[in-house]
């Protein structure tokens, strides 16, 4: 059998588990990095989500791996839901293999993760606290690991686990092979992968600074007062096949679940605060339709495969500009269209303009007709202007009713 990924160099077994999955040409990311991880090179991955990420590192993995062994080949991840993510992804596809894959992490019992180690395992997807704590108490070992994976690293670094990255690196054989994944690479995550990795491969696809031309987006100015009214009224007015609303804190989105509920809407609600049991059902719940609006933290920024949203809300502007691209990212994926709204009060003004600086252009500021506005110097263009003239979309208003 000849396809675009046995071409790659990826066994007959692996491309019929890709084309069973409905991949048939590889992304930019697989077609580069595959080949790389094959031959047994190190490499530094720099590419957003939804990029095909994980397939680029997971394929070559497992046909490197072979047969049922010992604990070959670690993948670290910064949060819960990204590892079940990835465990998920290998699970797929080695299916057609006897490749053991298992999954730690915190925030559940010991339990289950003990069995599951003792029963071993190939392939680890794991966070790094709760990895330490296995391995501090003898459960499992690195001695045999040949390959590691470091994924979104510099997400790791915004969290505080770079010390316990170094610790689980050192426990592992220096004689293996690293990828490492990470968005950006600030001077502590560049010493990090000196460290880490030799004479690594860059692979690198063109880093985003600006949304996929598939997501429509515009700033809303509103005085904080009104900041859920005008949320309700932009819920009622637009079609929407799913949302996902974005918090600063976990306190703020627990607030908007439980108003937008009596409101009678189906919410989930995704943050750090919940139990693991909590926050799978959330996700779940909303992937499979059961809650047509979810609440999130920016823990649902990154990394997070949720096909079919139609409609992203940013109810709290964020204060890093490329957590914004990151968040409207979780829309218009695959090839589908979506929207992006963000609410912006006064004291976002600032951040507001930060993302269009760091995007490199203007964007839109919209008003909802027959909404009751508090005035507001939000609302006088020269008070808002900004250095980037403003650019029109041909795709305003897609979806709200009019």
């Amino acid at each position: 059998m000849d396809t675009a990924f046995s071409k790659l160099g990826l066994s007959d077994a692996l491309a019929y588990a890709v084309q069973e999955m409905g991949y048939i040409e590889p992304t930019p990311i697989q077609a580069q990095a595959i080949p790389v991880v094959l031959g047994g090179g190190d490499v530094i991955g720099s590419a957003q989500t939804g990029t095909g990420k994980t397939a680029a590192f997971a394929l070559p993995i497992i046909q490197r791996l072979g047969g049922h062994g010992a604990l070959r080949c670690l993948i670290l991840e910064p949060t819960r839901e990204l590892a079940l993510q990835v465990e998920e992804a290998f699970q797929k596809f080695a299916r057609f293999t006897d490749l053991q894959v298992t999954i730690v992490y915190g925030g559940v019992g010991y339990g289950k993760q003990l069995e599951d180690l003792r029963r071993g395992m190939d392939i680890l997807a794991a966070t790094p606290g709760r990895l330490l704590d296995h391995l501090e108490q003898g459960n499992c070992s690195l001695d045999q690991v040949e390959i590691l994976v470091l994924d979104e690293v510099d997400r790791m670094l915004d969290m505080g686990f770079l010390p316990d990255v170094r610790k689980i690196v050192q426990k592992c054989p220096k004689a293996r092979q690293t990828l490492f994944f990470t968005a950006t690479l600030p001077p502590e995550i560049e010493q990090l992968a000196g460290w880490a990795l030799h004479e690594p491969v860059k692979v690198e696809i063109g880093r985003q600074r600006s949304p996929a031309e598939t997501v429509a987006h515009g700033f809303y100015p509103v005085v904080a007062s009104q900041k859920f009214d005008l949320l309700q009224l932009l819920l009622e007015q637009t079609e929407f096949k799913s949302v996902l609303i974005f918090s600063r804190t976990r306190m703020g989105a627990d607030r908007i679940a439980q108003r937008l509920k009596t409101s009678g809407h189906t919410v989930g609600v995704l943050h750090s605060d919940r139990n693991q049991r909590e926050r799978i059902e959330a996700l779940e719940g909303f992937k499979n339709g059961k809650y047509e609006v979810l609440v999130a933290t920016d823990i649902a920024a990154r990394g997070l495969d949720i096909a079919g949203v139609s409609h992203v809300i940013n109810y709290d502007v964020p204060e890093n500009p490329e957590d914004y691209v990151h968040r409207i990212g979780r829309t218009g994926r695959a090839h589908h269209t979506g929207d992006a709204f963000t609410l912006v009060t006064e004291d976002d003004v600032r951040d507001a303009r930060s993302i269009e600086r760091y995007m490199g252009l203007a964007v839109e500021r919209k008003k909802i007709e027959g909404f009751p506005y508090v005035y507001s110097a939000l609302f006088d263009e020269k008070a808002l202007a900004d250095a980037i003239p403003p650019k029109s979309s041909s795709r305003l208003h897609r979806g709200v009713r009019r």
